[in-house]
């Protein structure tokens, strides 16, 4: 019996914020896959590691966790006053599902870099020494980032002194920016209400009814306050993470939020949406101690988070919600306002299981519909490795 042999692709492994993802230039991927479909999907999967029964991705890029089951398609944009196109896919990792339906926040970080490293922006936008400003069309979902990028002798200057809870090493700071983050349509808030009360079983909500807050900017967010599930908001991962029975809870919550917010047709359909939304619970600040062991203090930050991805509670926070948490602080009224001290704010600072991010948003009342027009944040992103995948042609 003959095998087929191993195809070598051109890749980029990167970290992004607190996130990891292989990072490819579209025109580099085998022909069957420089278009949406299995072959893509097939190949992307199998190059991570998925689907693995045994959780581990031992045989393949990925990390075993939403956090590092990512890669990143880019190529120069045809969308006018844009530098380059970013097509994000999450892949689930016990699961042969590669979601496309929503953004990584934190490789966006590193998409700025790479797009300047792998020479897909016009060599006259990028200084000799200074910040080049990358303009990035999200694919995924439609939407405007701007990455500003440090360059220095032409290159991009990846070390630094700025540290980020969540990634062990300093790095050269990133200032991103989300412009109108929103969904395509502006609509913040798809039910028209800043909170409301979901119909949910008893057995997960005592009394049946749940307030939260759904919100659409940067990522689709459900957010919850932390008392009403009975939590804290002070936990770590292994206090969600190691109890299976709050794992089904919160994907069972997350998935009547998702209904409400008509992102599925029935509760079922949220098994092939695992990306979207993000399930987040939330608290008014307290002292607890980082994983990192670090003391945070009530007065070193606004409010705690505790948020969800592809079912597992997230080791920090997610970039893309953490733009949905600097909305929903801007907004008075939300119950991420609220926990925050409530009022009009336009930066938020909170508690993460590593540690603290501080987030701006500038949100607007505009003919009595909220708009956000930009959030910004600061992050960091470095190539760990570059040369090629190798993938089994079968």
């Amino acid at each position: 019996m003959t095998f087929k042999p191993q195809i070598k692709i051109p890749a980029t492994y990167m970290r992004g914020g607190t996130s990891k993802g292989v990072f490819f230039r579209l025109q580099d991927l085998p022909l069957s896959a420089q278009t949406p479909g299995e072959a893509r999907d097939a190949l992307l999967m199998r190059l991570i590691g998925s689907p693995d029964p045994y959780g581990k991705h031992t045989d393949g890029m990925g990390g075993a966790t939403s956090s590092t089951s990512k890669c990143v398609i880019m190529n120069k944009s045809k969308v006018p006053n844009h530098d380059v196109d970013y097509l994000y896919g999450q892949i689930a990792i016990d699961e042969p599902f590669v979601d496309w339906s929503g953004n990584c926040g934190n490789l966006s970080t590193a998409a700025g870099a790479f797009a300047i490293h792998a020479d897909l922006i016009d060599p006259s936008r990028v200084p000799q020494n200074g910040i080049c400003e990358v303009r990035i069309w999200q694919a995924n979902i439609g939407k405007t980032i701007i990455a500003r990028v440090p360059v220095t002798n032409g290159e991009v200057q990846e070390t630094g002194d700025f540290e980020l809870d969540g990634v062990t090493f300093p790095a050269a700071e990133i200032v991103l920016e989300f412009v109108n983050p929103a969904d395509a349509e502006g609509t913040i808030f798809p039910t028209g209400n800043l909170v409301d009360k979901l119909a949910v079983p008893k057995e997960l909500v005592a009394g049946g009814v749940l307030e939260a807050t759904l919100i659409n900017s940067g990522i689709p967010t459900i957010f919850v306050n932390a008392a009403d599930i009975g939590y804290s908001g002070t936990e770590l991962q292994e206090a969600i993470n190691g109890d299976a029975k709050a794992l089904v809870r919160f994907e069972a919550l997350r998935a009547i939020g998702a209904l409400k917010m008509g992102l599925i047709n029935s509760l079922e359909e949220a098994k092939t949406r695992q990306h979207t939304p993000k399930i987040a619970f939330v608290s008014p600040p307290k002292d607890y101690v980082s994983s990192a062991g670090k003391q945070i203090k009530t007065t070193d930050v606004d409010m705690l988070v505790r948020a969800l991805s592809m079912g597992k509670l997230h080791h920090a926070i997610m970039g893309t919600c953490a733009v949905a948490i600097g909305t929903a602080a801007a907004i008075p009224g939300t119950l991420v306002n609220l926990v925050a001290g409530g009022g009009e704010r336009q930066t938020v600072t909170f508690g993460h299981p590593c540690g603290t991010l501080k987030i701006g948003a500038e949100a607007k009342l505009v003919d009595g519909q909220w708009q956000v027009t930009r959030a910004i944040m600061s992050r960091s992103a470095r190539i760990l490795m570059e040369g090629a995948v190798r993938v089994p042609l079968d």
